[in-house]
């Protein structure tokens, strides 16, 4: 991908100050030509925008995938830093969203349909993630070239998610076979066919994410995704492509050497023996074990050396110390089965019984990381293994009872858990969409924190959202104002977003 970072105007005069760069191109010096190039922009720094500050240090955590070693950080503890966000923020307006604003306007206006419909997908993708994090955000008003520009409410944008893939959808499938964008596409190098599979996945995990608050719109649009044809193997999984010139933002933050696997990992990975553990994390140093650390401990308890607790898997590590660049992980074959298994569960036609979902869910996940032989994959599907206890100071009791086996005469809620604890295996390292789905269900479980430092969000807790930003307060008030009238309660991080209603 090149280096070339497009300039296209705005929302607001405000995001004029945005990580300008020297070598931009004006929008009005634009052709087709450059498209594909936009475009793939928009795929890159839409995912790895500021990816410590934005995912590794909020979603990673309060997913409990990880938990920090380090003393100068305490986002673990609840403690949302500010200029952390406000980076958040300002590296998606300032960058990926106006990239895609621009193929998405230049597309319309050129009769380029099927361009267009494809932008229209991705566009769904990251404005959820970002949705998702704050509740209200911009969004239909972004690109209006007003100073002060308007929030939508995530009721709406979710609908209009709807909406949106509906008119994609039509287009795509109108298109069968043929290619676009080609090399320029980083996610599936321009295959239409891979992009309606990948459409109608993502409106399958949105319908659910509206389960608790919309329950009819959820159904209805779960199933219309079945029909439409959805992820059934890994060769239909969206990872997005990463070069020598657009690397994967792990190996740089793993070189720091902050974080380590958590305590909740370590329950449940170990306790299950899972057959995925060496893939997604190495042996601690100190004792060849697989070790994690809880979450939220306070500075005076993080004196241990970070040799004792286990790293991520070295993959991941920067290319000389051993790393390979891996793809970031945007949605697999395995999550879709979860989300099947979860909507049969609740009484919908997914095409399969929640058992059946279920089990291909794990095993697909298996596959999409091992080679194990189709024998230990079934041993573990049927196992009654359970997560550990956890041998530390805080003698840490299991994070849960569930084994690994459905539990076909279990409650509603145990069988929920069962499925959403395998996705939340299966998602790694995804921690954005991970901790979305715990907000969601409440799975999994994940242990209480050690140590909150947050007033509005105890130990027991979980962080529900990210508050509004501090440049958006000092440049867009009114707006931002305004913003806070669509919210469920305060601007703070106790607050549930609009979907967050069970």
């Amino acid at each position: 991908m090149s280096g070339i970072l497009i300039s296209v105007a705005s929302c607001s005069k405000n995001f004029d100050e945005l990580n300008t760069r020297s070598d931009q191109i004006n929008v009005k010096s634009l052709n087709v030509s450059l498209l594909g190039q936009a475009f793939a922009q928009s795929q890159y720094y839409g995912w790895y925008t500021d990816f410590q500050q934005n995912q590794n240090l909020y979603a990673d955590l309060y997913a409990q995938y990880y938990g920090t070693n380090v003393t100068y950080f305490n986002s673990d503890q609840y403690n949302e830093q500010s200029n952390w966000t406000n980076s958040t923020w300002r590296g998606f307006y300032g960058t990926a969203a106006p990239q895609l604003h621009f193929v998405e306007q230049f597309t319309k206006e050129h009769d380029m349909a099927l361009e267009n419909a494809i932008a229209k997908v991705w566009k769904v993708q990251l404005y959820g993630k970002r949705t998702d994090y704050w509740g209200p955000i911009i969004y239909s008003q972004f690109g209006n070239g007003e100073v002060q520009v308007s929030y939508d409410s995530q009721e709406f944008i979710y609908k209009d998610f709807f909406k949106t893939l509906d008119s994609a959808v039509a287009v795509l499938k109108q298109n069968a076979s043929k290619t676009v964008f080609s090399s320029s596409d980083l996610l599936y190098n321009g295959e239409v066919d891979k992009w309606l599979v990948y459409a109608n996945s993502l409106r399958l995990r949105l319908a659910l994410r509206v389960a608790y608050v919309e329950p009819n719109l959820a159904q209805q649009e779960a199933e219309k995704a079945i029909l439409d044809g959805v992820m059934l193997e890994n060769s239909d999984n969206a990872n997005l492509l990463t070069t020598d010139l657009s690397k994967n933002q792990m190996g740089v933050i793993v070189n720091f050497g902050e974080f380590r696997m958590s305590a909740a990992m370590q329950s449940v990975l170990v306790g299950y023996n899972d057959p995925r553990i060496a893939e997604y994390f190495n042996e601690a140093i100190n004792n060849g074990e697989y070790i994690g650390i809880r979450n939220g401990l306070p500075s005076v308890e993080k004196t241990a050396p970070k040799e004792n607790y286990s790293e991520i898997d070295t993959k991941w590590f920067i290319e000389g110390k051993g790393g390979t660049n891996p793809p970031y992980k945007v949605m697999c074959a395995a999550e879709v089965y979860f989300l099947r298994a979860e909507g049969a569960l609740r009484g919908w036609n997914m095409g399969g019984t929640v058992n059946e979902l279920y089990n291909k869910g794990i095993s697909t996940s298996i596959l999409e990381w091992t080679d194990t032989p189709a024998s230990q994959i079934e041993e573990y599907i049927t196992s009654t293994n359970m997560p550990i206890a956890i041998n530390d100071k805080w003698n840490t009791p299991a994070m849960t009872d569930i084994p690994v086996r459905y539990q076909t005469n279990g409650s509603f809620e145990k069988q929920l858990e069962q499925i959403i604890t395998q996705k939340w295996i299966a998602l790694f390292p995804d921690g954005w969409e991970a901790w979305t789905e715990r907000r969601r269900t409440g799975y999994p479980v994940g242990y209480p924190i050690i140590e909150s430092l947050n007033p509005d969000v105890p130990a027991n807790a979980i962080m529900r959202r990210l508050k509004f930003v501090a440049s958006e307060i000092t440049t867009n008030a009114l707006a931002v104002d305004d913003a806070r009238k669509l919210l469920n309660g305060p601007d703070n991080n106790a607050t549930k977003l609009w979907w967050d209603a069970r």
